[in-house]
């Protein structure tokens, strides 16, 4: 009698420990998917996202869309003043793009009025929309028809 509870015991610990194997298991590939998250967007990436309204657009790291004007030139942002204050430009470094997207598209300009970088995509320089408050906002898409979220299907004109 006490072989065979010495047994159960037994293989209810073996079991039991089984178990707790398993749940450590899945919160360390959860812990390792959002590890991998977070060093992404410290590294840098650019991220493709996807809206109903927008469709798909380029995004920096922390999700906030990049928009392009359409009254610049390639090289050269015609938006400056209160232009800029509500479309601050795109100044990020070091960072990766995303799939379908071609790294040496990406370059930098230095703006004529105030000396600093800005990103460009084919050329063309990259700008955030002010009223773009959190991840996901695609409020300067279409704004008096020369604001555009960028993706890789753009063209310039």
């Amino acid at each position: 009698m006490k072989k065979v509870i010495f047994t159960l015991a037994l293989f209810s610990i073996v079991l039991v420990l089984a178990a707790c194997g398993k749940n450590s298991e899945g919160k360390t590939e959860t812990d390792q998917a959002e590890q991998a998250e977070t060093e992404q967007a410290q590294a840098g990436s650019l991220q493709l996202l996807e809206s109903e309204q927008a469709g798909k657009y380029l995004a920096d790291p922390e999700g906030k869309a990049l928009y392009y004007f359409k009254n610049d030139e390639a090289g050269k942002s015609n938006c400056t003043g209160d232009c800029l204050a509500n479309w601050p430009a795109f100044t990020g470094e070091d960072f990766s793009v995303p799939e379908g997207f071609d790294k040496n598209d990406f370059d930098t300009i230095t703006r004529e009025d105030n000396g600093e970088k800005q990103v460009t995509y084919k050329g063309f320089p990259l700008y955030y929309f002010m009223k773009d408050q959190q991840k996901g906002d695609v409020n300067g898409q279409g704004v008096k028809d020369v604001w555009f979220v960028v993706n890789n299907e753009t063209t310039f004109e």
